[in-house]
């Protein structure tokens, strides 16, 4: 098609109403396609990357720098460069305490640890690593940021946590959190992401380093006993006593992921009948089933990565299984099988706003543009404001460490809330949490949360939510980034007048990063990933099926004019 940035087979597939799903998608991994962890690891410490080519530049997106080894957009290269530019930015700001950093499964982590830890230590930083070099959950880190900051005015820390998330094997990932214990916001990553590329292009010039074997013995490199601080914590979060009360049967599956050691530390410790059906670490994630697009993806809110503990749901009064690094979480049910994340968001923030009796009654919830407008029935029938941002945790960091937000959660899986007094727990995404806390919700209220979903969809209606994925380019992203309301030319939506068109959120007026189009019984929402090379549209309906698809089809034409528009 002239003027269209898509292919013709591109523009057939957006002409479609579902994603283009493998075959293979939910089944067994093939061996013969698992990553080849020796050759990933030899091409990270021997690949250089072009600063000319954008792939291969440091490129901070929702949440850090992620990219393969194989393809020269994530090697030590990177970084070295980062953590000499975290360094820089750190003394810039004054931030002085310890530097807690923790590390996921993925293969490339613990190189890119090492590689940081020579940095980090060549430049003095005081670094508490993991005793017995344990796997750390990204929440652990956010934990022992903010515990070692409590009634600090200086001498504050910050963290790096290594981790692509749940991104396929090959892929390796550097994020930074500053003392507030959340995500970098985009001041700061703007701010690294440039420094960290002007080393690269000046050839490392700059970069101080000094062997690891140093690095380990230097007197700034501390261990630190990150699972026993959050475990022995968690019972101030999560009403342990009304799980272990009832005694009822909980399953879990790390997905190989960082937090694998921590589930039975917390079943011992609390004395939960909480089982670990799969233990297992391995960098080439063999025994995941593939995702939507035949690739092997740690996602537990994917119905097709999810497929092992789906197969045993009836096992179980209730089950759950987190990423890689633990931020994001996968509710199982007997009754309802995998609940799509706005389904358990909606029923974790009715829940909590009814049963945290200590919490303020100002705090207030936060959601994401694309999460359910079922969240937005349920704020109003508690009676709490409502606080709507763009995708990506780190607008909800400042609402969750100062108590203004009770709860902050997004459409993808990820979620955290305060403490049971009220005070803050974590301010990046805890799907430790909010797993544990789907055991007390079903030990409390007799009912698992898909059948609680049930009830808030005989109180406020059914509301159907659909997201469509496919590959994009670096300019397609781009120019989906910058899609404006005045690129569309149609004043209706699936046979019902457009309300509004957002490019900006409500709750703080923040760049959305794409377009919202909403009626007055659905929306669209379209916009590129922050962390793959793919782009979302994302739509809902409280008018049916019929309505649903007939908005995503409308959606993805909408969005072709308006990428085709002069």
């Amino acid at each position: 098609m002239p003027g269209s940035i898509f292919t013709e087979a591109e523009h057939e597939w957006i002409c479609t109403m579902t994603t283009k799903r493998s075959p293979l998608a939910g089944k067994p991994v093939d061996p013969s396609t698992l990553v080849n962890v020796p050759r990933l690891i030899t091409d990270y410490y021997t690949g250089i990357p072009d600063p000319s080519v954008a792939g291969q530049r440091v490129a901070f997106g929702t949440s850090g720098h992620r990219g393969s080894a194989f393809d020269n957009s994530f090697n030590e290269w990177h970084v070295l460069a980062i953590s000499q530019a975290i360094c820089q930015y750190r003394e810039l700001r004054g931030i002085n305490g310890p530097l807690f950093m923790g590390i996921d499964t993925h293969a490339l982590s613990e190189p890119a640890c090492a590689s940081a830890l020579e940095v980090l230590a060549a430049n003095g930083v005081e670094v508490m690593i993991a005793e017995h070099d344990e796997y750390t959950p990204t929440p652990a880190v956010s934990h022992a940021i903010l515990t070692y900051n409590r009634g600090r005015d200086n001498g504050l820390a910050d963290g790096i946590v290594v981790t692509p998330s749940h991104n396929p094997p090959d892929n390796g990932g550097f994020k930074y959190n500053p003392p507030n214990g959340g995500p970098a916001d985009g001041e700061i990553t703007a701010w690294i992401e440039a420094r960290a590329n002007a080393l690269i292009e000046g050839g490392l010039q700059g970069v101080k380093r000094i062997p690891y074997e140093r690095a380990l013995r230097a007197t700034t490199t501390h261990r630190h006993d990150y699972l026993t601080a959050y475990v022995s914590d968690l019972g101030n979060v999560i009403d342990m006593e009304a799980i272990r009360g009832t005694n009822i049967r909980m399953g879990v599956d790390p997905l190989g992921g960082a937090g694998v050691h921590y589930w039975a530390r917390i079943a011992e410790h609390y004395g939960l009948d909480l089982t670990v059906v799969n233990d297992t670490v391995d960098p080439t994630f063999r025994f995941m089933t593939l995702d939507w697009d035949g690739r092997i993806r740690m996602d537990p809110s994917s119905s097709y990565a999810m497929q092992s503990l789906i197969g045993i749901k009836d096992s179980f009064d209730v089950a759950f299984a987190c990423d890689t690094d633990h931020d994001r979480h996968g509710i199982v049910t007997p009754t309802a099988g995998l609940l799509p994340p706005n389904h358990y968001l909606s029923v974790a923030i009715a829940y909590l706003f009814a049963h945290r009796p200590d919490w303020s009654k100002s705090a207030a919830i936060g959601k994401t543009i694309v999460s359910s407008q079922m969240i937005d029935r349920v704020a109003a029938r508690l009676g709490r404001k409502l606080y709507e941002v763009p995708v990506g945790f780190k607008w909800f960091a400042d609402g969750l460490f100062d108590g203004s937000l009770g709860f902050g959660g997004e459409e993808s899986a990820g979620a955290s809330f305060l403490l049971r007094d009220g005070s803050v727990w974590t301010t990046d995404k805890d799907g430790i949490v909010l797993a544990l806390l789907a055991g007390e919700i079903t030990a409390r209220m007799g009912r698992d949360p898909g059948e609680m979903y049930g009830d808030l969809e005989r109180e406020f209606g059914t509301v159907l939510f659909d997201r469509v994925e496919a590959q994009a380019t670096a300019a397609q992203k781009a120019q989906l980034a910058k899609l404006s309301p005045q690129q569309v030319r149609s004043t209706d939506l699936a046979g019902e007048k457009i309300e509004s068109l957002q490019t900006r959120a409500p709750g703080n007026d923040a760049a959305i990063g794409g377009l919202k189009v909403t009626t007055q019984g659905g929306w669209f929402a379209a916009r590129p990933s922050g962390t793959e090379d793919i782009y979302k549209i994302y739509a809902e309906s409280w008018r049916g099926a019929d309505h649903l698809r007939l908005i995503l089809e409308q959606a993805q034409t909408l969005v072709s004019e308006a990428l085709q528009a002069p």
